[in-house]
C-alpha cells in the first residue's frame, strides 16, 4: 500500500512537473527537514526536557508496579489465612490497583506526546518560517522535503539547507 503510493505520488509529480515545466520556469529546491532539525540548538534543550518528563512517568509507573508487585505478594502468603470478605477486599484492591496502573500508563503515553508536541511545536514553526521567508527571498517555487523519502531524485533543485542556517543564524 505505501509502495503504490510512494508511485501515485511520484507519478503525480512527474505529471505535475511537466505540465509546470511547460508553462512556466519553476525554481525547485530541496531541504532535509531532518538535518535542519539536528542544526537548531534549542532542540537539544528540549530533548533533555522531555528525557526528564519521561523518567518522571517511568518512575511514577515503577513505584505503582512495586506497590503492585508488593500486594500480590502479600496475598499470596496470606491467602490460606485470610477470612473470605478479607481476601474479597484484597483482591479488589489489586484488580483496582491493576488498573490504575493502565489507566495510568494510557494517560501517560498521552501526556507525553501533548509534552512533546508542546516543546517542539515553536521550533519546528520557527523552521517552516525561515523556509518560507528563504524561499520567497530566492524566488523558489518549490521546495521539496528530501528528508521524507517522497522525493526520489532532486539533482535539479537546489539544497536550501545553507541560507536557511543562515537566515537562522546557525553556523
Amino acid at each position: 500500500m505505501k509502495n503504490l503510493l510512494k508511485i501515485i505520488i511520484v507519478l503525480v509529480f512527474v505529471a505535475g512537473y511537466s505540465t509546470l515545466n511547460a508553462q512556466t520556469n519553476a525554481k525547485l529546491g530541496y531541504i532535509n527537514s531532518n538535518e535542519l532539525f539536528e542544526l537548531m540548538p534549542a532542540r537539544d534543550t528540549i530533548e533533555t526536557q522531555l528525557r526528564e518528563y519521561k523518567t518522571t512517568l517511568e518512575n511514577t509507573i515503577q513505584a505503582m508496579m512495586l506497590e503492585y508487585q508488593n500486594k500480590i505478594q502479600e496475598y499470596q502468603i496470606n491467602v490460606a489465612t485470610m477470612s473470605d470478605i478479607i481476601k474479597q477486599t484484597k483482591e479488589k484492591e489489586i484488580t483496582d490497583l491493576e488498573a490504575r496502573i493502565q489507566a495510568f500508563q494510557q494517560t501517560a503515553d498521552q501526556d507525553f506526546s501533548n509534552k512533546q508536541a508542546e516543546l517542539f511545536n515553536p521550533l519546528l514553526e520557527k523552521a517552516k518560517k525561515a523556509i518560507k521567508e528563504v524561499a520567497e527571498e530566492n524566488g523558489y517555487t518549490y521546495i521539496f522535503d528530501a528528508g521524507v523519502g517522497v522525493l526520489l531524485y532532486f539533482e535539479k533543485g537546489d539544497n536550501i539547507l545553507p541560507l536557511v542556517k543562515k537566515n537562522l543564524g546557525i553556523e
